[in-house]
């Protein structure tokens, strides 16, 4: 049987000492500490601060005026009094991206409305429909 002092060396050969311990105890609460404030502020500054802007956008329909242009119409959703931009897409038979354009979108009262804007194209277009919107 290992004599009490021998194990007392090999402990504190191995670093299993009660000072090393509480060190270590330390060091895991210290971190776990510093994680929860982090995250805390984290989730504070991403979601108390400011709660963005929500806009949306739908296709209702489009026209296809002739071989060189493409009528599109979209609902958009927007807080009163945000300006946004969005843009415009007109496809072919291929769904390939035969005109674009980006439209500016003003500021209104009214928080939805239907928005339409005419699109020039390089070829006859099938389809025309909202890509995207964004704040200005």
């Amino acid at each position: 049987m290992a004599d009490r002092q021998d194990v007392t060396a090999l402990d504190a050969r191995y670093g299993r000492t009660r000072s090393s311990t509480r060190r270590t105890k330390t060091i895991v609460i210290g971190t776990g500490i510093a994680f929860v404030v982090v995250f805390s502020l984290w989730l504070v500054w991403g979601g108390l601060l400011g709660a963005p802007a929500q806009l949306e956008s739908n296709d209702v329909g489009h026209t296809i005026v002739s071989d060189s242009e493409v009528s599109v119409s979209w609902q958009f959703t927007v807080p009163p009094g945000t300006p946004a931009k969005c843009a415009v897409q007109a496809l072919n038979t291929t769904f390939g991206i035969v005109g674009w354009k980006i439209v500016d979108v003003p500021a209104s009262a009214e928080r939805t409305r239907k928005l339409t804007q005419t699109v020039r194209t390089t070829e006859l277009a099938v389809s025309g429909l909202i890509y995207r919107c964004w704040l200005a």
